[in-house]
């Protein structure tokens, strides 16, 4: 709950109603990858300091703070301010959902695993993001579709604008009770408080070929992950649907997480995770060829969905896995959360420059062309995935 919950805000709204969302918020597609890569610089700065705060602090009290203050971004949100106000609220948010967030969750993820479940309890970790991330959407889109009283093709901006705000404010409810609920709940710490993990540590471990293989699979999977933010956009300007059949298409692929990532989870430790992780990269370069193709237009439906899922079911695979893997990196569970940050600050660089890049090309290229040039990077990033990915396994295999 917690681990999807906090980019309900930041990511998840942007990515199920990506045709409203840049309407209400009078936006290109440009300007808002420029809102995920000021959301991106901030948090790049943010995973390694917040990763050595991880081996330092309770994940109880760094995950509850954090849901807390992302969800008070929430009623500035609902004002829907200038653009440079979304500057710095993107910038605050990349602040609170990464510096206090990322590592500690992903360390008390590591913490419950153990040494011989790292591929099932990940899997199922992102098993319950997307199915949150897809259950708040669906709760969403009928928030919205209840709102907006007449049909959404002759709902008037203003009418539009109503209706997000109530799903914003919706959203930024969930998150805080969610915050509340972990500070009261979460009992995984062996102790409170430990004074453990330090900068001459993460010198050592940043010189660990291990890890920069493992935050180089990152960066080529989320590459992937990014493309789920404009799902919903193809299936708004290529596929022809009103907002509301988009906006389902963005929750509905959630869905497929879940099943994605628990399928996995009953067999990836015992067929080995990093083979896992190439046949995830192998899954996604299919798809990704396909939407590249130019063949899924208009009338297709079929094509599309079956490629989308194609995509996604390749993505979520490698996503629900790539920090499982860090065990074949020989970290010790004291200093994960400085190796979690290290891998992450590597891994997660697409936040600055993936978002606008798409955006700039499919501001310059209208309709399907943009799609195909989004879709051509992602297969030139699942080969190097599948690359990145084969290299670790042979160096891991020599130890």
């Amino acid at each position: 709950m917690a681990a999807e919950s906090i980019y309900i805000l930041p990511y998840v709204l942007a990515r199920v109603f990506r045709p409203t969302f840049l309407d209400v918020f009078d936006l290109t597609n440009l300007e808002l990858g420029t809102l995920f890569s000021t959301y991106g610089t901030v948090a790049f700065l943010s995973y390694i300091f917040g990763g050595v705060l991880a081996d330092k602090f309770s994940p109880r009290k760094l995950l509850s703070f954090s849901l807390i203050f992302t969800s008070f971004g929430g009623m500035v949100m609902m004002t829907y301010p200038s653009y440079t106000i979304l500057q710095f609220l993107y910038a605050f948010w990349g602040f609170t959902t990464v510096f206090l967030f990322w590592a500690p969750m992903i360390k008390a993820t590591k913490i419950i695993g153990g040494e011989e479940k790292q591929g099932k309890t990940f899997s199922f970790l992102d098993a319950g993001r997307g199915l949150v991330a897809s259950s708040i959407g669906i709760i969403g889109v009928i928030i919205f579709s209840l709102v907006v009283v007449n049909d959404i093709s002759s709902a008037s901006l203003s009418d539009k604008k109503e209706a997000f705000k109530y799903v914003i404010g919706v959203s930024s409810a969930i998150v805080f009770v969610i915050g509340i609920i972990v500070f009261y709940n979460l009992k995984i710490d062996s102790s409170e408080d430990q004074e453990i993990g330090n900068f001459d540590e993460m010198k050592t471990l940043i010189k660990s070929k291990s890890l920069i293989f493992i935050g180089l699979i990152i960066l080529c999977a989320y590459m992937g992950y990014k493309i789920t933010d404009i799902y919903s956009l193809y299936a708004s300007e290529v596929m022809m649907f009103d907002e509301i059949q988009s906006a389902k298409i963005g929750a509905y692929q959630q869905y497929l997480r879940p099943i994605v990532c628990i399928i996995i989870a009953f067999f990836t430790d015992k067929t080995g995770n990093i083979n896992n992780i190439i046949n995830g990269f192998l899954i996604m370069l299919i798809g990704s060829i396909l939407f590249a193709s130019g063949f899924i237009t208009f009338s297709l439906n079929s094509l599309f969905i079956f490629s989308l899922i194609i995509v996604a079911t390749g993505t979520y695979a490698v996503r629900g896995l790539y920090f499982s893997i860090l065990k074949d990196a020989r970290v010790p569970i004291l200093l994960s959360g400085t190796a979690i940050g290290i891998v992450s600050i590597i891994g997660y660089t697409p936040d600055i420059f993936a978002t606008p890049l798409y955006g700039y090309l499919l501001d310059t290229y209208p309709g399907i062309k943009g799609h195909q040039y989004v879709y051509l990077i992602l297969s030139v990033f699942s080969i190097l995935g599948i690359y990145v990915s084969l290299k670790f396994k042979k160096l891991i295999n020599s130890w």
